[in-house]
């Protein structure tokens, strides 16, 4: 999917009770007041809050969120609702969001001020692609879309209960409104899928009933008479990708094996749909194998084509800016990446949430002489590995069994069991999830996902009185961490295949060189060994191994055909950047088992994909014979 900056809205304040879009040439809304008529045409048109109630979860599509007042409305709704869903699920797609300043403007006299507070607090950087927003401690989730809403809605996976038909008005803006759009948008959509618009385009109508919409018209809000309101009803239920369909739908218990921070986030994800989880790990506790280490990074990264690993990393990291500010975990914010290769000019125009900082710019920040210009990551920073995965699973509330190695797994009719190396079951349900690192590699062979995968070494080193040390961590050739009581951790080395537990001291002279580099110094500090030594599981192209194992039977030539096998998913091969990833990673997990709305779109899903190796040696063996 090809992405570009996002262009903000222009808003025209100029009638506080209609704001006007000078793009679009139209209101936001009637001037009857902007609530009455989402409670009326959206909330109402769609049958609720009568149709999620009862029901585990419920999920709204919108084009168009505009202000938010229906997202507002719809969550209002089921606040008040006693016999609510267990959890509302809102996506949206929006390709001139507001910025936040205009944001709080509309919203500084809101009926809502409560909501409206969280939503404006929470309200993502303006960059291409899913923002995923949690609201009630997760029960809640806006899925907010920022592109052009054609691009997305064929990227977005998900099945919907209710349509919001919400863009500006089919004369001023056509794409919102075609068949082609319609046709992208009931593809989301299941028998018994409601949808609702204040418009009555007699276009837009046939579309819908040629799509297999039974369409009405309804009474109007103010002064519109009529609406159009629809239910789904194919002639022939449509057929989902097989490889798009939940492996563990409706489960209410996990096994995580690993409980670093891969399982922690899996674990808080599944805790908040619903699903108790044991994690399960072969060491004495949580977080002492990769995610052990002391201190570590998290940050996007900058790519000018804005390609999957930019997209995948951008997505990622504001995942876990997120979690962390839901967690009120303490952590060192912001983080300066010195750029060596390219002018100050030329790093101009990058996406919202990384900033291009000249070389005085970055000094003053850092607290410390610089000598080349950096991006400037507010949402990134440093953080304790450890105390984020003790974290997640506290908040998890998930059951712990350490000591407790797990040799092999066996399905057994609709769970899996784990297998200690006697041969004696240790635990069984009906989803397992494969959430450790390298020390997995024997269960992930047997499970014809090891071919290609890495078990890379790294040693970092602490300074324990650092001559040079930045207010903020610094990241280039290597990287600088401020310690807190005057020190600095540094790093790191990368040695594929080698298993040295051992310290070294050509590692930490390695480390001292680059730390050296980065500080501006003539020589390397000569300080006494001491640092840490991890090993990270990297797959080849560099990206995580996220999602389902491929079902017996002929492989289909597809991701997204290849049906998966029931109860059964990996979430592993985090590399240097488990920190980064891990919010997003079990973000996913947690969506890929139970069905709901993924947070990425599908072009990344099948970017990280665990079968997407397999497949792609496949193809190669077709097109060689």
């Amino acid at each position: 999917m090809k992405t570009g900056p996002i262009v903000p809205a222009e808003v025209d304040f100029s009638d506080p009770a209609a704001p006007v879009s000078p793009h679009f040439g139209d209101v936001y809304h009637s001037r009857a007041g902007a609530l009455p008529q989402a409670r009326h045409v959206f909330v109402a048109g769609n049958g609720l809050p009568g149709r999620w109630q009862g029901r585990e979860h419920f999920v709204v599509l919108e084009t168009g969120f505009g202000l938010g007042n229906n997202f507002l409305a719809t969550w209002d709704a089921w606040r008040q609702d006693p016999a609510r869903c267990e959890r509302l699920v809102f996506v949206s797609v929006e390709k001139h969001p507001l910025k936040r300043a205009d944001l709080a403007r509309v919203h500084a006299a809101s009926p809502l001020p409560t909501l409206a507070a969280q939503l404006i607090e929470r309200w993502p950087p303006l960059t291409p692609g899913l923002h995923s927003l949690s609201f009630e401690g997760g029960r809640v989730a806006l899925l907010l879309g920022l592109g052009d809403a054609r691009a997305l809605a064929q990227q977005l996976v998900l099945q919907a209960d209710a349509l919001y038909l919400d863009g500006f008005a089919p004369s001023r803006n056509p794409e919102l409104w075609d068949a082609w759009l319609l046709k992208s948008l009931a593809r989301h959509a299941a028998p018994g899928t409601t949808a609702a618009t204040w418009s009555i385009s007699r276009p837009m109508r046939r579309s819908l009933a040629a799509l297999g919409f039974e369409v009405e018209l309804a009474p109007g809000f103010a002064n519109k008479p009529e609406m159009t309101v629809a239910c789904f009803a194919p002639r022939h239920t449509p057929q989902r990708p097989a490889g798009r369909e939940p492996v563990a739908p409706g489960a209410r218990r996990a096994l995580i094996i690993g409980a670093g921070l891969g399982g922690a986030a899996c674990a808080l994800a599944l805790s908040r749909q619903g699903v108790a989880c044991t994690v399960l790990d072969a060491l004495p506790g949580p977080a002492q194998a990769s995610s052990g280490n002391p201190a570590g990074l998290f940050h996007g990264t900058v790519n000018p084509d804005d390609g999957p690993h930019a997209r995948f990393n951008r997505a990622a990291a504001l995942a876990t800016q997120t979690a962390l500010a839901e967690l009120g975990l303490p952590h060192q914010p912001g983080l300066l990446r010195l750029e060596t290769r390219l002018p100050l000019a030329a790093m101009q125009g990058a996406a919202g949430y990384v900033e291009a900082l000249s070389t005085e710019a970055a000094t003053a920040l850092a607290g410390t002489a610089l000598a080349h210009p950096a991006w400037f990551y507010p949402g990134g920073g440093a953080i304790d590995p450890g105390a984020y995965t003790r974290a997640m699973l506290a908040a998890s509330g998930a059951a712990l069994r350490l000591n407790t190695p797990v040799a092999t797994l066996r399905e057994d009719g609709d769970s899996w069991c784990l297998l200690a190396a006697d041969g004696s079951v240790i635990d069984s349900a009906p989803l397992v999830v494969l959430a450790g690192g390298h020390g997995q590699l024997p269960l992930l062979g047997d499970l014809g996902l090891g071919e290609g995968l890495v078990v890379q070494r790294g040693q970092l080193t602490h300074l324990a009185d650092a001559a040079w040390c930045p207010a903020v961590p610094v990241a280039g050739d290597g990287y600088a961490i401020a310690d807190g009581r005057g020190g600095v951790w540094c790093g790191a080395t990368t040695q594929d295949g080698d298993l040295d537990r051992a310290l070294r001291q050509e590692d930490q002279t390695d480390n001292l060189a680059r730390y050296s580099r980065l500080a501006g110094l003539a020589t390397p500090p000569d300080v006494p060994l001491a640092g840490r030594v991890g090993w990270r599981l990297i797959a080849p192209d560099r990206l995580p191994m996220i999602g389902g194992l491929a079902a017996p039977g002929e492989p289909a030539d597809q991701l997204r055909l290849q049906p998966r096998r029931p109860g059964l998913l990996v979430c592993t091969a985090f590399a240097s950047r488990g920190i980064s990833w891990a919010a997003l990673a079990g973000r996913l997990t947690a969506a890929l088992a139970l069905g709901s709305p993924r947070p990425l779109e599908a072009e990344l899903l099948d970017a990280v994909d665990p079968l997407r190796f397999s497949m792609r040696r496949a193809r190669r063996a077709k097109t060689a014979i």
